[in-house]
Parts: C-alpha cells; sequence; structure tokens
C-alpha cells in the first residue's frame, strides 16, 4: 500500500547554497520524506506559512535571515516542528547555543549523508512518541469526560463538557454545538472560543470567526458520518466566511438511532494545527455519549415539567376547597422562597423550598371537615386537623420524584420549643425547609381572611411573629424573614403585586 503525501512526514531544507539543498533533498526524498527547500531563513517563513512541516534542516549562518532568528520565528510561526541548526567546527557554541533556544539537535559541517538521515530518522520517532503520549494522555482524559457525560441529566452541563472538552483537551480554536429544534431545523446551541490569552497568531487580531452553513452540515451527514476537512476544502461549511483562513474542521453527528439530533464542529485557526483522523475518532466517542445524555437530558427535562405541572395542580386542588383559602399555597411558596434566598440557600434548595411550601397542605385533602368553619375547631376536630401533615406524607410517598418535598410539608406545624406535632420535635431537629414554611404560613394566615376572624393588619403579624420566636420560631429564621419584610413588600409593590395591607 502506497502513503500520500498527506501521511509521510514533510522536511524543510534551508540553505544558501543550492548544491547542500539539492543533495539533501535527493537522499531524504529516498528515504520516503516529502521534502521541500529554502535559500535562506525569509524565503523559509514564507513556505512555512504556506504549507505544515514535522522538522527543519536549517544552515547557521545565511544572507537577509540567518538560522538563530528563523529559529525564534519558527517558534511562532510552526510551534509544533523540529529544528536542526547545520554549522562549521568554528560555529558549535553557537549551534550549542542554538538548542538552548529550542532546536532539536544540530550537524557539522560537512557532513555525511547517513549522519543527516539518522539525525532526521531519531527526531520524527522522538516527535512520533511524544505524539503517541500525548493522545493517550487525550484518550484518557475524554474517557472520563465521555463518563462524567453519560453521568449527567442536565442539558447544560452535558453542552458545557462537550465544549470544554473540544477547546481544552483537542486544544480547538472554535467549537460550535447544534441542536435539532423539533421542527425539522437546526440551530447553534453552543460556541466557544479559545480564550483571548491563548490565541496565537492571525487569530489574536481576528473578531470574527464566521457561522456554519446548517444545510451544509446536515447535507453531508445524510450521507456520511465522517468530516475531516483542512484548508480551503473546509469554506463550504461555513455561511458567513471567518476573518482568518480555516486550518482544519472536525465534525461528528450527535445521532439516537437514525435521528440525527445535531453534530458537534470544532475548527482549527491556528497555522500548523491540524485536526487527524485519531481526533476525529476521539471526538465521535464524546460525541456518541454526548448524544445518549442530550436525549436523556430533555426527557428528564420534559419530567421535570411535568412535575411541575403536578405541583401546581395539585396546590390548586387544595386552594379549590373554599374560598378562603384559595391562592394561600401561592402566596405561602412566594414567602418561603423570599425568606430561602435571604438565608443565602443555593437556588437549587430555594427550588425545593418554593415547591414544599406549595404543596404544605395537601393532606387536608384527607381531613374529612370543614376547616374554616366559624369559632374554634373543636377538640376532636383539631386533633382530625393535626393528622394533615401525615395525610400530606403519606400522600406524597409514593411518588418517587416527590420525595424531596416531604420534610416541609410533613414537619411544617412542629415548633422551636418541641411542642409542635406530628412528631414534637425541637430546634435545629426540625429540618430548615420546614423552619422556612412555618413562618411564611403563619404570616399568610394571619394576614389573610379566614372564615372566622378578619385579616390582621401587616405590622400585627410581624409583632406576632417576633413575639413567638425562640417559641415557635427558629429566632434566626423569624428574624431573617421580619428584618427584611418591609423591603420586599416594597419591590413586590413596584412590580404591581398586591402585599397584605
Amino acid at each position: 500500500m502506497t502513503t500520500s503525501n498527506e501521511e509521510r512526514p514533510r522536511v524543510l531544507v534551508v540553505d544558501d547554497e543550492k548544491f547542500i539543498r539539492d543533495i539533501l533533498a535527493d537522499f531524504l526524498g529516498m528515504e520516503g520524506y516529502v521534502v521541500r527547500t529554502a535559500e535562506d531563513g525569509q524565503a523559509a517563513l514564507s513556505e512555512l506559512k504556506q504549507a505544515h512541516y514535522d522538522l527543519v534542516i536549517s544552515d547557521l549562518k545565511m544572507p537577509r535571515m540567518g538560522g538563530i532568528e528563523l529559529l525564534e520565528q519558527i517558534g511562532t510561526t510552526a510551534p509544533n516542528a523540529l529544528t536542526v541548526i547545520m554549522t562549521g567546527f568554528g560555529t558549535v557554541e553557537t549551534a550549542i547555543d542554538a538548542m538552548k533556544r529550542g532546536a532539536y539537535d544540530y550537524i557539522l559541517k560537512p557532513f555525511k549523508v547517513e549522519e543527516v538521515i539518522h539525525v532526521v530518522q531519531r527526531g520524527l520517532e522522538k516527535q512520533r512518541l511524544a505524539a503517541e503520549n500525548l493522545r493517550l494522555k487525550e484518550a484518557l482524559s475524554l474517557y472520563k469526560v465521555s463518563e462524567a457525560i453519560a453521568a449527567s441529566l442536565s442539558l447544560e452541563e452535558v453542552l458545557a463538557t462537550v465544549g470544554d472538552t473540544a477547546i481544552h483537551e483537542i486544544h480547538a480554536d472554535l467549537s460550535s454545538t447544534w441542536l435539532d429544534d423539533g421542527e425539522g431545523s437546526y440551530f447553534e446551541r453552543q460556541r466557544l472560543l479559545q480564550p483571548t490569552h491563548l490565541r496565537t497568531g492571525v487569530m489574536r487580531e481576528a473578531s470574527n470567526f464566521g457561522s456554519f452553513s446548517s444545510s451544509a452540515f446536515t447535507e453531508h451527514f445524510s450521507r456520511d458520518s465522517t468530516l475531516l476537512e483542512t484548508g480551503p476544502k473546509a469554506a463550504r461549511f461555513f455561511q458567513d466566511p471567518p476573518e482568518v483562513p480555516v486550518q482544519s474542521l472536525i465534525a461528528v453527528p450527535l445521532r439516537m438511532k437514525q435521528r440525527l439530533l445535531g453534530w458537534i464542529g470544532i475548527v482549527s485557526f491556528s497555522r500548523g494545527k491540524r485536526f487527524d483522523e485519531g481526533q476525529r475518532k476521539m471526538l465521535s466517542i464524546v460525541a456518541s455519549r454526548a448524544a445518549a445524555a442530550i436525549e436523556n437530558a430533555r426527557l428528564y427535562e420534559d419530567l421535570r415539567a411535568t412535575f411541575q405541572q403536578t405541583i401546581e395542580g395539585l396546590a390548586k386542588a387544595i386552594d379549590k376547597m373554599d374560598r378562603y383559602t384559595a391562592g394561600h399555597s401561592d402566596r405561602v411558596a412566594t414567602y418561603a422562597m423570599y425568606l430561602a434566598t435571604r438565608l443565602g440557600l443555593p437556588p437549587d434548595q430555594i427550588e425545593i423550598v418554593r415547591q414544599s411550601a406549595l404543596m404544605h397542605d395537601i393532606g387536608k385533602l384527607g381531613c374529612v371537615l370543614n376547616l374554616n368553619k366559624p369559632g374554634k375547631l373543636t377538640q376532636d376536630e383539631y386533633e382530625q386537623f393535626k393528622r394533615h401533615p401525615g395525610f400530606g406524607r403519606d400522600i406524597l410517598e409514593p411518588i418517587k420524584f416527590l420525595h424531596p418535598l416531604i420534610p416541609g410539608v410533613h414537619l411544617h406545624h412542629e415548633r422551636w420549643d418541641g411542642r409542635g406535632y406530628p412528631l414534637g420535635l425541637k430546634g435545629q431537629d426540625v429540618p430548615l425547609m420546614a423552619r422556612i414554611i412555618a413562618v411564611a404560613d403563619t404570616y399568610d394566615a394571619m394576614t389573610s381572611d379566614r372564615a372566622y376572624r378578619r385579616s390582621l393588619p401587616h405590622e400585627v403579624a410581624v409583632t406576632e411573629i417576633e413575639r413567638c420566636s425562640t417559641t415557635q420560631f427558629d429566632p434566626e429564621v423569624s428574624h431573617a424573614f421580619c428584618d427584611g419584610l418591609d423591603d420586599y413588600r416594597e419591590s413586590e409593590l413596584a412590580k404591581g403585586n398586591r402585599v397584605p395591607e
């Protein structure tokens, strides 16, 4: 099987003597390398800007630009290329200095061709082993990434992991993830660029990196699942061309069975940095995990939406029991959310507190009595009423995804002094969620009309909560509620929302 020029190592020979250039080009060519030549450093830089090279053999002393200056320029123009310096006996110290500056090795003139070939072979083998070690590290890293993707049920986390992997593990300059919109079209869901401080060359100055053509990708993936292009061939996948030339492009489809969910596209704009088939395969592994995770995340989002609808439906069922409780669950949830925020709870916990507060009276569905009759409840009626937290727990228990709400529903009538119900818990033994809902529930109950009394003024309700701090309520929770309540009420009034008088 023959090896294409794309796969053969590329060597650039730089010397102001044509005879030396031709000799090295002939012999290295016979060894199977792709060889080009340049007469000085400036010509070499021009060639390095046009094509990728694995190794540069450069004379030390040349007109216009010598080997040391070329070595410094190669560090920017072709950082992955190895440099070998050729020098005479009188300038060995300068050649050693070049190695300190980053040259791989040096060759003394006059040289034997066999020695040059040996240096080239040794250098390219070192480069191959370094690339293989890097690939193994990348493979291990990407395996860990793919496991993390598979374990996530958050679409945002999945996309963030995919983008971060493309930028920091595969070293792409741009990563773009596209998803279907459910109506037969695709849109760019996430775009990440190499951080500004890490950009090199012409990319550092550019501001427009183009936009992909959705139709070009969908057409390609309808007939082929592999896409690895270099140079101008990648241009057809851009609707809006980037300011800087594309060096390399990989795109891999996100599929579930035969359905195209979208794709991940990564681009290199950095001169000399081309993606290879190994990187495409590794990105494909990540994409296969990502596709399943994206599908699971979407199903999970649908479940969460159903969950929200279930909670809201049950809360409305409670409030429909009679006209005096209408809106109570929503208001308690709003106050509980305000209080949880004041206490510095993280967003996910605040949401659980809100949902639990919405459901806090669900157990009243099991109480077969008129809870809003005029006058006080009889002792028997009160004992029946006290069972509603337990009924609430029993209603939620069979529904697994509602389990996080149970502590607030079951224990919101516990007291700080231990004289509450149903368990008689005391102090910190009462879950924080229940302590928050207790304050919110009491405030709304006092500031709302009931069949047996008119609503109390806001100031009276606040005074009562402060009075019952350290007995009925957790003092820290009640103080946080009362201290910020005036500001909260003003902000709600500014939004046009109703607040207690």
